[in-house]
């Protein structure tokens, strides 16, 4: 049963984190705005991402921290409590239940639709719920696209009949595997690691490349590769896997690396890339690629169209739900601007319509043990960009906040500093705590700020922000 269309200033299709900033910011502009969600209002990000992944990592990162602090390390013996980790796991994500994520929702005015939403044709998106019903609503203004990514599995044989995780299965699962196989270097893969090896498991960390975190500045691969090695996880580099099997799905499974070893486990997670969650829902309509990462501008309109938004993952720009929720807030700024008429200010890469921080300042926070942290360009991307750069380096270790932080403190700290500007373009710590020294480095390379004009933002003393000084002194000599 189809019902008659129903008018809207803008609709949005995905109620995660994206979604959600979206609608709310439409709505404190003035524009009535319906979102449609076919699985749990709040996202990956609340229920199967960031949320249930960082109350994995707590406790593990707790104890590692507490250990290196004296007079306290006798206190912490034993294992994690695994059911307990779990227990308060399932607490962080509402028990997979969206109940309070719809009301904050509906609070700020949006009107949400359950199902499946699809595009069909300029403006209009028909909504297929839950009974079969279908709803049509159409947009005034604009429609925007914030469906987020899932994870990509590789063409391997015997993956998907061996049943594998994704991070969906990693961050919900339910008891710690007695062996797990982790396929994959980046972020997903060594968190998971890390958490998976406290809660219990053996755990095999398979990479590809001859660094973990390629992205990276190549010492944070290494610390952290050194790190789970001491943790008890195996890790292999430079290995690619070239078949999986598991007969009938169930009982072990066997990863089979380029080498010919054959690793059993009994689950295997593949943590190998990300895909837009774009197949099914009509970008063949309105003249796009079922499937396809959508390339936005500035404002993250959707490039040849004066009406359709793409906004978070599913433009590829930076795969981050902080980045995900900045961009909204630019988009919903860009529509309710264009749809009032007033001129945008997208030209100026630091204006209210550009999202100029996609490209120039992505912060990113690493929860291992060590923990990383970094915004801005690393050293190869800013010489690649063509910028006559210098890199700083120091031991975080060797700072008082450092010592007083953890015995042993191990840690080290990168600023790459333009040289003709004299400001900084990215900065990187690896070491125990650093994910709260992050925003001080995001706010020096967004504001540009001059390096004279740094050595007079004082940090305390003794803090590890001394770090800040001591990477001044260095670039000065």
């Amino acid at each position: 049963m189809t019902t008659e269309p129903v008018e809207y200033d803008v609709v949005v299709l995905g109620a995660g984190p994206t979604g959600e900033n979206v609608a709310d910011r439409l709505r404190a502009g003035g524009l009535s705005t319906a979102v449609v969600e076919s699985e749990l209002v709040g996202g990956e990000c609340s229920y199967w991402a960031c949320m249930p992944s960082k109350a994995l990592l707590r406790p593990v990162i707790a104890r590692a921290e507490a250990r290196r602090v004296p007079g306290l390390r006798h206190l912490v013996h034993g294992q994690l409590d695994t059911a307990a980790v779990l227990a308060h796991r399932d607490e962080e994500t509402s028990h997979w239940k969206d109940d309070g994520q719809v009301s904050w929702l509906e609070s700020t005015g949006a009107r949400l639709y359950r199902g499946r939403g699809r595009l069909q044709g300029p403006k209009q998106v028909v909504v297929e719920g839950p009974e079969g019903e279908r709803q049509v609503l159409t947009a005034r203004h604009a429609v925007a696209v914030c469906t987020g990514s899932r994870a990509a599995l590789p063409d391997l044989p015997g993956l998907l009949g061996a049943k594998p995780w994704t991070s969906r299965e990693a961050t919900s699962a339910a008891a710690a595997p007695g062996r797990l196989a982790v396929v994959g270097g980046g972020v997903v893969g060594v968190e998971m690691a890390t958490a998976w090896q406290a809660l219990g498991s053996q755990v095999t960390l398979v990479a590809r490349g001859d660094q973990l975190l390629p992205r990276m500045e190549a010492f944070v691969g290494e610390y952290v590769a050194d790190a789970l090695s001491e943790a008890g996880v195996r890790v292999l580099m430079n290995s690619g896997v070239t078949a999986v099997e598991r007969d009938g799905g169930t009982g072990p499974v066997t990863v089979v690396v380029d080498s010919g070893e054959r690793i059993e486990a009994d689950e295997v997670l593949f943590a190998t890339g990300r895909a837009p969650r774009t197949q099914e829902i009509g970008l063949e309509t309105v003249g796009h690629e079922p499937g396809s990462w959508l390339t936005v501008d500035d404002s993250c309109r959707v490039a040849g169209s004066d009406w359709l938004y793409a906004v978070g993952d599913v433009n590829h720009r930076a795969l981050l739900t902080h980045q995900g929720k900045y961009q909204a807030r630019i988009a919903a700024a860009a529509i309710v601007a264009r749809a009032q008429g007033v001129p945008l200010l997208e030209t100026d890469r630091w204006g209210a319509h550009s999202a100029s921080a996609d490209q120039i300042a992505v912060p990113q926070v690493i929860f291992t043990d060590p923990e990383v942290a970094a915004v801005g360009l690393s050293l190869a991307e800013a010489e690649a960009a063509g910028h006559r750069v210098r890199a700083v380096d120091y031991d975080i270790g060797s700072v008082a906040g450092a010592a007083l932080y953890a015995d042993g403190y191990r840690g080290r700290a990168r600023m790459v500093v333009d040289l003709d500007r004299e400001v900084v373009l990215g900065v990187t710590f690896v070491g125990p705590g650093v994910g709260e020294l992050l925003h001080s480095a995001t706010v020096t390379v967004v504001g540009e700020v001059p390096i004279e004009r740094l050595w007079h933002a004082v940090p305390a003393y003794p803090t590890i922000s001394e770090i800040w000084l001591r990477l001044l002194e260095a670039y000065r000599g």
